[in-house]
């Protein structure tokens, strides 16, 4: 589990909520008030843009793309049911990374007093990392209360504290686990390091006998080639002919085999 990647679906998780409020709440505002909603807006640009200092083009563009984004909106009334829902999957979404995260900063500081850290980052920027992640995702958890509490309908407000709520109970478990299976992984990761260090070890053993035999056998190939070049009556095969063997063969024919 990569912090980072853990940070940047928090993230991703808070932005899809704050989008999600905001639909909503934009549904909520033109959902059965849209002819009072209309009214409001026509007088406002007839206040901006009296008679004698018209609107221009470009302004009066712009009002009939809000008249027809309010009318749109109240078309679609219907699907705050599921954007409710969706944003309360992005709420348990950003809960469970959140968690993640910060079970993961306390596992690592913990071993950062037990352990020779071996990564690639120094352990001054591995802990300012830490920091700056932990100081983010608070921040977002700020932010998310001040939009769905006292920025959003009433009911985002307490789709916001059930999750809450939830989520805290579920991510106490969840620190428990995974700081249990950070331990585990790391427990595996050294037995496999050893195993591979060993296989290495082996290895080199291996080649080491292998290239020793390959020169003893290119030396014992030489000798016997100096041999047979000085010493031809010794036979030409690896292994030189004994007395008896050269005492026999220069016996007359008709004396071998009797």
């Amino acid at each position: 589990m990569d912090p980072i990647t853990l940070f940047a679906m928090a993230n991703a998780a808070v932005s899809a909520v704050k989008a999600g409020c905001k639909l909503y709440k934009d549904i909520k505002g033109a959902a059965g008030e849209v002819k009072g909603v209309l009214k409001d807006l026509d007088e406002q640009f007839h206040a901006a843009h009296p008679p004698e200092k018209p609107a221009t083009v470009a302004q009066r563009n712009q009002f009939v793309e809000e008249k027809n984004r309010v009318i749109a909106l109240n078309k679609r009334d219907g699907e705050t049911v599921g954007i409710y829902s969706e944003i309360g999957e992005h709420l348990g979404a950003y809960y469970d990374n959140l968690y993640k995260c910060l079970a993961i900063f306390e596992e690592e500081e913990k071993r950062a007093k037990t352990e020779v850290y071996q990564g690639n980052s120094s352990l001054g920027k591995r802990a300012l990392q830490r920091v700056l992640m932990r100081k983010q995702l608070e921040q977002m958890s700020v932010e998310l209360r001040e939009l769905m509490i006292y920025q959003s309908p009433p009911e985002l407000g307490a789709l916001y504290t059930e999750v809450e709520e939830m989520m805290k109970e579920m991510g106490a478990t969840q620190r428990v686990l995974i700081s249990k299976q950070m331990r585990e992984d790391a427990i595996r990761e050294k037995k496999k390091k050893r195993k591979i260090d060993q296989l290495w070890i082996d290895a080199t053993w291996g080649v080491g006998v292998i290239i020793c035999a390959g020169i003893f056998g290119l030396v014992l190939a030489g000798v016997v080639e100096d041999r047979i070049e000085k010493y031809p009556y010794l036979g030409e095969n690896w292994i030189p002919k004994t007395p008896e063997q050269r005492r026999i063969e220069a016996l007359p024919k008709k004396y071998i085999g009797r």
